[in-house]
């Protein structure tokens, strides 16, 4: 298991050869199920090796009975290979609704703070390639835009000087749970997985009909990986687009000014993209893709190419065509942001495609926790837990 040749080593390896002068050390997140316990145990063989310094960590949600239990099993096994661990409870209040969503969030924060505190640079999680899978399929359920389909990244950042990495993402659950059971490694089950309350085990249940469909993990995390080339390039397309279309001082009371005839001679998706980042760069909150869309496709282009002005209001922001082209970006009236905020506030339903579910465009933190306002969007909200 640990010769020349191992997936799992060779996988985890490079990621271990990481290093700041500030912040060298790595930090594993180890919940105690089979993925999570073939990292621990992976770190462990090549941080004898290598000398790499590694801790770990547990986040204990406090949702169901046993779950200290669980964190202080982890700790024991950590231990018995040498390696610092810590258990970071989810203390306060839990929301009624949005409860995966909410803990993975508190789960990275937990995980930031810690990394912070011991001087670690990199944080290591043990998603795979059959979480990928379902990232993607539930971000395609929920309406998702091309970034969301692209999933989760092998490595983003996750806080100032400290970056989120996932070795094992391209790899098969299946690859995990063998390496662990080839050398007698126990690890816990978490019940969760098959709560038919949680859209992802829902999902699962019903990967046997999608697998003989054609519609397997490795199919959709190709997917993934096809999205978020595709998504790169438009992105930066429109990072050109933006610095083209910037014009010098901004005109009185607003934040900044585009010309207006360079974004109506850009493609649709890299106009969409364009303003999505222009938004951001105003200070404009996170948004709703289906909204962003309408604002962008639907208005402000058919205007710019008719020579027609408009005024509209996103992202607490107030988007105006003037009669000269300008495309002006001007705080909105109070009223009309307590209501953007409020709107923002009422939150995803919890089943899995239905009702209004956000869809959100860009590279916000769809799989870590909540960006600051005025973070840019074109993903989905549902993440791996």
């Amino acid at each position: 298991m640990s010769g020349p040749g191992d997936p799992v080593l060779d996988a985890l390896s490079p990621w271990l050869g990481r290093s700041t002068r500030d912040r060298p050390g790595v930090l594993l997140a180890v919940s105690g199920g089979p993925d999570s316990t073939a990292l621990m145990h992976a770190a462990a063989i090549l941080g004898r090796a290598t000398g790499a310094s590694v801790q770990v960590a547990t986040v204990d949600h406090g949702l169901r009975a046993g779950s200290d239990a669980e964190a202080h099993a982890v700790s024991q096994a950590a231990r018995s290979l040498g390696l610092v661990h810590a258990i970071l409870p989810w203390s306060g209040p839990k929301p009624g609704t949005g409860l995966q969503d909410a803990a993975r969030n508190a789960r990275y924060a937990l995980l930031a703070a810690q990394a912070e505190a011991i001087g670690a640079g990199l944080v290591l999680t043990a998603h795979t390639q059959d979480d990928q899978a379902e990232t993607v399929l539930m971000r395609l359920a929920a309406g998702s835009g091309l970034a969301g389909l692209a999933g989760m990244r092998a490595e983003r950042a996750l806080a100032p000087g400290l970056r989120l990495g996932r070795p094992f993402l391209h790899l098969p659950k299946s690859a995990l749970v063998a390496w662990c059971q080839a050398s007698g490694l126990p690890y816990l089950r978490d019940p969760a997985n098959v709560n038919p309350r949680f859209a992802r085990a829902r999902l699962r249940a019903a990967w046997p009909v999608l697998e003989r469909e054609g519609l397997t993990p490795a199919r959709l995390a190709r997917l993934a990986a096809r999205a978020a080339r595709d998504e790169a390039a438009l992105r930066s397309a429109a990072a050109r687009a933006l610095d083209t279309a910037l014009l010098p001082g901004a005109a009185t009371g607003a934040v900044l000014c585009l010309d207006g005839a360079a974004l109506a001679a850009l493609p649709d998706a890299v106009a969409l993209r364009c303003l999505d980042l222009a938004l951001s760069r105003a200070g404009g909150a996170p948004r709703r893709l289906e909204r962003l869309e309408a604002l962008v496709l639907e208005s402000l282009l058919p205007a710019l190419r008719r020579g027609a002005p408009i005024r509209r209001t996103l992202a607490g922001l107030l988007v105006a065509a003037e009669a000269d082209g300008t495309v002006r970006f001007a705080p909105a009236p109070p009223r009309r942001r307590r209501a953007a905020d409020a709107a923002l506030a009422a939150g995803a339903p919890e089943l899995l495609g239905n009702g209004d579910t956000p869809a959100y465009i860009g590279e916000v933190c769809t799989d870590g926790p909540e960006q600051p306002r005025g973070g840019s969007v074109l993903g989905v909200a549902h993440a791996k837990d």
